[in-house]
């Protein structure tokens, strides 16, 4: 069809050309002389009426000039689009251009602006007229009072006037306007199937379904006819045509902008071939569309603008599963990479301090708790960390790995969690962990606090994985690393209840989980921080979710509900701070941020500090103005007095309870017996260290008998991290400490600073 059109409009063109060299006499009165020096300089120069203006005649001009995207718009049909698109493109603007020159110079110098298209109009003694036309003997002087229909200015057919064979001009004129509608019919459809395609605007779902070998979007095509028919219907070009060069302007504008935005990305992948390209020539194009716009039509082109602006608001509020390679986020790259290394060279300073957490979840869905609590207080504050330790037997392939990282990292973006999942293959926690600590992170934006979930059911498995996990927490303080520790009294790992994953890691669209063997981390503690490889199939993997539901045991109901309670607003309620030693002030600023977010807004911060008996009113004064300097709200300041009481005799025993089956007992066996399995079992208990730590073990009891008295019904606990010296004190110890320190409270987060202040005075 278009070669049919193309072949009518050049000879429309032909035959107006040859007309304007074939003067007939006739077609004088109507403005029309042949080739004339006098009609040529009178047309030079402007004479807009009727309130029109250069912007506005240009802007009924400009749909002539908006086909340079027809060859983008079908790039998929080209052989070489890359080849032909810019050479189809320029040759379109320099004969087109050309020969809307032509056609305005060879008008302007045949034909005079105004002519009444009588024959007895001509020059008489009497008319006084120095216009072109008085020179060749015809008087259009009437014409200034108004009514003539003939001429440049009046004649809107004046092209058929001159031709050789006026009704081809109309062949012509069809000709165009069909052959630009057909390229809008046919190239518009398209780009709107491959939006709708993308799913970025709702409710246009419908419009992305294609016909035929070459998916044709048949009712893209419907959809274009009906909005080019209603245009049609408004029936007055001069109408339309300033709407449509307002919507081309604007779309010019864009391409324009999107070009010079990709060259600022500098993206190795933006590649322009085009041998002249140059980026501010794109931005000075964007630019002069948009002054253009605002000076056709202001009020339309700010309507223009704000559609754009919304659309664009839409798009990156929704943020559509969809990835286009965009320049922005290039650009994004770009300026997070300069910014990075712009922070190396700045040193930390106690203002700029904000916990950045690597925070041991192992696949985040098996210790969500873990997960919603930690980004509570880092969310738009400080970095978080998912470190998962995979120790496996068989390390699966990359496109494994790059699975499951890509669902861990889906389940991440889908729970509004801001953090970066990282795992890493080891023998054991502590060696993964001191991978984490040393490797994580890039320049400043590296963690410098660790959070473990409490290792819940130690007792029942090796003390070799309580040393393993004892020695983790040694080694966060060896790097000067804080150390977060969250216990929940019905634990935190879900990953052994089935069908717990379906909401998080989903399997792309189309894809059915297949019965085959693989090897993946599983813990067999159900607290533990260490993942001990088991060999399970695809479906029970912690990845997958499983669609067999069976009923859960009132245990995992109740683990499962507990996974979930910081997901949700906390309520009023208090969150207790025991502040018992000087960390650097973490065991402050992490209940501070958390009573910052929404979910806990409603909380109040009770500090609870130790103190004598005669000194009380003093140390509460004194915690009061300190927390006040530190801008810290607080409700309420208990100072314990009685906290170095001994602690009642029934909780001593439960203690001694707790310790024996790890005790050393070298007074029943012979020294050489002694020293020989405590080097076996280094975690064991020895007599000398329980009798030298006795004082410190009373201290633990009593400080849960406290806990319990003052703050059993708080929504969170936060209290100092007690320290074991160590090499000096067994891990088996150590862990009863925790577990008696922690046991039957409400949420309870252990929290030790690295003794570097994060904590300022001064704002």
């Amino acid at each position: 069809a278009q070669i049919v059109l193309l072949i009518i409009l050049l000879g429309a063109i032909v035959n107006y050309f040859m007309g304007t060299f074939l003067t007939v006499e006739e077609k004088e009165p109507k403005g029309f002389f042949g080739y004339n020096s006098a009609i040529f300089l009178e047309n030079l120069g402007p004479d807009f009426r009727e309130e029109e203006s250069f912007f506005s005649v240009f802007a009924i001009f400009f749909p002539a000039a908006t086909g340079i995207l027809a060859g983008a718009n079908i790039s998929g049909d080209l052989t070489d689009p890359q080849s032909a698109i810019p050479k189809g493109t320029l040759l379109a603007i320099v004969i087109t251009g050309i020969t809307y020159i032509a056609v305005a110079l060879s008008t302007g110098a045949c034909i005079v602006r105004d002519a009444t298209g009588d024959l007895n109009d001509t020059v008489t003694d009497t008319v006084n007229c120095t216009d072109a036309a008085c020179t060749l003997g015809y008087d259009f002087s009437i014409c200034k009072e108004g009514g003539c229909q003939y001429g440049l200015i009046n004649d809107f057919q004046v092209m058929s006037l001159v031709s050789g064979f006026g009704p081809l001009i109309s062949a012509g004129i069809f000709s165009a306007t069909l052959s630009s509608a057909l390229a809008s019919l046919v190239s518009a459809p398209k780009v709107f199937q491959a939006l709708c395609k993308d799913n970025i605007y709702p409710g246009l779902g419908m419009f992305a379904k294609g016909y035929g070998k070459n998916n044709e979007p048949l009712r893209g095509y419907v959809l274009t006819f009906c909005i080019g028919l209603a245009f049609i219907l408004i029936a007055e070009l001069n109408i339309i045509a300033p709407i449509i060069s307002n919507f081309f302007l604007a779309s010019y504008a864009l391409i324009n902008f999107s070009v010079f935005h990709a060259s600022l990305a500098n993206s190795p992948g933006w590649r322009p071939s085009f041998k002249y390209y140059n980026k501010w020539v794109s931005l000075a194009g964007a630019v002069l569309c948009v002054v253009v716009m605002f000076v056709i039509n202001w009020w339309a082109a700010l309507v223009t603008l704000l559609i754009v602006l919304a659309l664009y608001i839409y798009v990156s509020y929704k943020k559509p599963d969809v990835n286009w390679g965009s320049s922005t986020q290039a650009l994004m790259f770009n300026q997070a990479l300069t910014h990075s290394i712009n922070l190396t060279g700045v040193e930390d300073h106690v203002k700029n301090f904000r916990p950045q957490c690597l925070v041991m979840t192992g696949y985040p869905t098996s210790r969500p708790a873990l997960a919603h609590l930690v980004h509570s207080f880092t969310k738009n504050v400080g970095l978080m960390v998912c470190g998962h330790i995979r120790t496996v037997t068989r390390r699966p392939n990359f496109k494994e790995l790059a699975q499951d990282h890509a669902r861990c990292q889906r389940w991440l973006h889908k729970k509004h969690i801001k953090a970066f999942y990282t795992p890493v293959f080891s023998d054991n926690l502590r060696h993964g962990t001191q991978v984490l600590l040393q490797a994580t992170g890039l320049g400043r934006l590296r963690p410098n606090t660790l959070v473990l979930g409490f290792k819940t059911n130690w007792s029942d498995g090796h003390m070799r994985d309580v040393d393993i996990y004892i020695n983790t927490i040694h080694d966060a303080f060896d790097l000067q690393f804080g150390v977060v520790i969250l216990r929940l009294q019905d634990g935190l790992d879900i990953s052994h209840i089935p069908g717990q994953d379906d909401s998080s890691l989903e399997k792309p669209a189309g894809t059915v989980a297949k019965e085959m063997p693989v090897t993946v981390s599983v813990a067999k503690d159900s607290d533990s921080d260490s993942c001990p490889s088991k060999t399970t199939s695809l479906q029970n993997s912690p990845m997958i979710s499983r669609d067999i539901k069976s009923p859960l045991s009132l245990r995992d109901q109740r683990l499962l509900d507990t996974s979930q309670q910081f997901r949700k607003k906390q309520g009023k309620g208090t969150i207790d701070v025991w502040w018992l030693f000087d960390d650097g002030g973490l065991t402050l600023l992490i209940p501070y941020l958390l009573t910052n977010k929404k979910k806990w807004g409603d909380c109040r911060i009770r500090v609870f500090i130790g103190g004598k008996i005669n000194r009380i009113d003093h140390d509460r004064r004194a915690m009061a103005t300190l927390l006040s300097r530190f801008r810290i709200d607080f409700s309420d300041i208990n100072v314990l007095g009685d906290i170095n009481t001994k602690p009642k005799k029934h909780n001593k025993l439960s203690f001694k309870e707790l310790i024996e089956p790890y005790r050393l007992k070298e007074d029943d066996m012979e020294q050489a017996e002694a020293e020989h399995l405590k080097a076996l079992e280094p975690w064991r208990i020895s007599d000398n260290e329980l009798e030298l730590y006795r004082a410190k073990t009373n201290r633990q009891i009593r400080l849960n008998e406290l806990l319990k008295e003052h703050s059993s019904s708080a929504k969170l606990i936060v209290m100092s991290l007690p320290l074991a010296r160590k090499g000096t004190i067994s891990s088996a110890l150590y862990m009863c400490w925790l577990e008696t320190l922690s046991r039957d409270l409400p949420p309870v987060l252990l929290v030790r600073g690295n003794h570097q202040s994060v904590l300022t005075f001064y704002s």
